[in-house]
């Protein structure tokens, strides 16, 4: 008898993508992974005002959804948080055989915290929530997901990271010419040694510290940016500053020194481990990474 494996999914954008991309490879739904992929690229195209539809959104969502079949995906509708708050389809659930399980993705907007609640064993999340929600803090800092699950206290989460999808963009530190002494390095020894303030997103503070480690936070203080301005802007401002990069071009041409890059921001598979069973540890061998040198061993 195949076994249902539940595992929750984001509803839309890059962490989606990634796992989409992890089932076309690692159980050759690539058919499936594209009708996802595309139908939320074109609604995120009709959110951003970029295409205009010839039907209506729920006759959209009427064409996309086949709910007589679960091996076919369902989508649904939610607020986005744009001005007017506009309708946005995203993706619901569908159900994929996948050998000795059958792995049903189930949307959420928050897997992680889905699985913090115990309503999954498995999840597909950013691994940038588990630092801003149950990492503790520590005078030396993380420097990659291998050092993350050490750093979970077992009292407060039953959640761990079992490995990245490589989707990956980092949380990387950024300095104008004139904070840079001559022949510095702009990495976590410089940071140690400074004095002054740090500009980072609101959001990421607790994130910062877990990466950067309280000790070398010495001395620092946190600024942000204002709403109308660009985070690469303010942190030329402030003079040193950390942000998430790919190529790091739109800080350069804010004259800004691109230092380490502190730690991956990248979408993970993850396990509550006083749900998994049998079931959800063949389900989770399925979903690692197919290569030894992407898997995250815990």
């Amino acid at each position: 008898m195949t076994l249902t494996v539940r595992v929750a999914v984001p509803r839309k954008g890059r962490p989606l993508e990634a796992v989409l991309e992890r089932l076309a490879t690692n159980v050759g739904v690539d058919d499936l992974a594209d009708e996802i992929s595309s139908t939320l690229r074109y609604e995120k195209s009709v959110t951003k005002g970029r295409t205009d539809p010839e039907h209506d959104v729920y006759e959209r969502l009427a064409e996309y959804s086949d709910l007589s079949d679960p091996t076919r995906p369902e989508f649904t509708l939610l607020r986005d948080d744009r001005d007017g708050m506009p309708r946005r389809v995203v993706f619901d659930s569908v159900e994929v055989d996948a050998g000795d399980v059958r792995l049903h993705l189930v949307g959420r907007e928050e897997p992680f915290r889905a699985l913090r609640t115990h309503e999954f064993a498995l999840g597909f999340d950013s691994a940038d929530l588990v630092l801003e929600e149950v990492v503790s803090l520590d005078e030396e800092g993380i420097a990659d997901l291998a050092d993350v699950n050490a750093r979970i206290d077992p009292m407060e989460s039953d959640v761990r990271v079992v490995s990245g999808l490589g989707d990956t963009v980092y949380h990387t530190l950024m300095a104008t010419p004139e904070t840079l002494p001559p022949k510095a390095d702009l990495d976590r020894d410089f940071v140690r040694g400074y004095e002054g303030p740090l500009c980072i997103s609101p959001r990421y503070e607790r994130l910062v510290e877990a990466v950067l480690g309280t000790g070398v936070l010495d001395g620092v203080d946190f600024v942000y940016p204002t709403e109308s301005a660009e985070e690469e802007a303010a942190i030329a401002e402030a003079g040193l500053g950390v942000y998430l990069t790919v190529t790091g071009s739109t800080a350069r041409e804010h004259g800004l020194v691109l230092g380490d890059h502190l730690f991956p921001s990248e979408t993970v598979l993850m396990e509550n481990r006083a749900e998994t069973t049998t079931a959800e540890d063949e389900a989770k061998e399925l979903l690692s990474a197919p290569t030894d040198e992407t898997r995250l061993v815990v």
